[in-house]
């Protein structure tokens, strides 16, 4: 996939808040990007009218072209504060970062009301669509706005996320997990979520579209299933790590105590808890092999 590093930008002029969209973090992750263009679109065919501005940004642009997770290094471990005041390259993913940045910074000076940020992913497994909220701010009280499970508690175990970064800087948002990478329904959970964060950021009324949202239905048919879980334990893997994840494990997956969940340098690991799997490792890049989780 060959995109450029700003997707599509809209405004009608109005004061009002910046919500800033990124995507293809993960070059892997295409599906976020997918669904911002077919959001522009509409936008640019109906000319409807929204308070402040979207933008959506591209992640890694290399990475996409070369359908991989990242080139060097994971761009979502690159924003510490440390590497971000750094002025000394030290890979691609730091050459992609400085380079989103600066959009951004372009984009802040503007002076909105309010910032937003919603960063798009999607997972190596199956998996309902789920929020991923660091609990600063108003992040948490603005994620329970949207109709998906919740995760809280990654960006504490997880540091350089671009999440992290852009909550410390001030901004309001989330992370969106649509679903599994080359699904359908990825696009569209992200399309029914960048719809509804217009509709909640930015003011859209959704019937002044060409037709309402097809994509919307399906994250509101969660609505009444709304849960929230904190993340208990990482399991992390090192560069030079065997590891084998059990087939047939989705996210929330519910596990128990003793239960086989992979093989780590050929030792079992067994479950130590009743609770929920959380991100199993389905892929041959991540040093996250799985996470366990636990209803709030």
């Amino acid at each position: 996939m060959d995109v450029e590093r700003i997707i599509g930008s809209y405004t009608t002029n109005k004061a009002g808040p910046l919500l800033f969209v990124t995507a293809g973090i993960h070059g892997n992750e295409p599906s976020g990007i997918i669904a911002l263009q077919k959001v522009f679109k509409e936008l640019n065919a109906s000319q409807p009218e929204i308070k402040g501005t979207i933008v959506g940004v591209t992640g890694n642009k290399l990475a996409l072209r070369k359908s991989v997770r990242y080139i060097d290094e994971d761009l979502n471990r690159t924003w510490t504060e440390a590497n971000v005041k750094s002025k000394v390259p030290t890979s691609h993913e730091y050459t992609e970062m400085q380079a989103i940045i600066k959009v951004l910074h372009s984009y802040i000076q503007r002076k909105h009301t309010k910032n937003y940020f919603l960063d798009c992913h999607t997972t190596s497994s199956e998996s309902l669509p789920y929020i991923s909220v660091q609990d600063v701010n108003d992040n948490n009280v603005w994620a329970h706005r949207f109709p998906t499970y919740i995760i809280k508690g990654f960006s504490d175990i997880i540091t350089g996320d671009i999440d992290h970064y852009l909550s410390r800087i001030g901004m309001t948002g989330f992370v969106f997990e649509a679903g599994q990478h080359l699904s359908n329904h990825s696009i569209k959970n992200h399309e029914g979520i960048l719809w509804l964060a217009l509709k909640e950021a930015c003011n859209l009324n959704l019937q002044k579209l060409s037709s309402y949202p097809q994509s919307i239905h399906s994250l509101n048919d969660n609505i009444s299933k709304q849960k929230t879980f904190k993340i208990i334990y990482r399991h992390a893997l090192k560069e030079e790590d065997e590891f084998k994840m059990v087939a047939g494990f989705e996210n929330f997956s519910k596990i128990e105590t003793g239960q086989l969940l992979a093989l780590h340098n050929g030792k079992k690991v067994l479950s130590k808890w009743n609770a929920y799997i959380f991100m199993p490792l389905y892929q041959t890049q991540g040093n996250d092999a799985f996470f366990i989780i636990d209803q709030v």
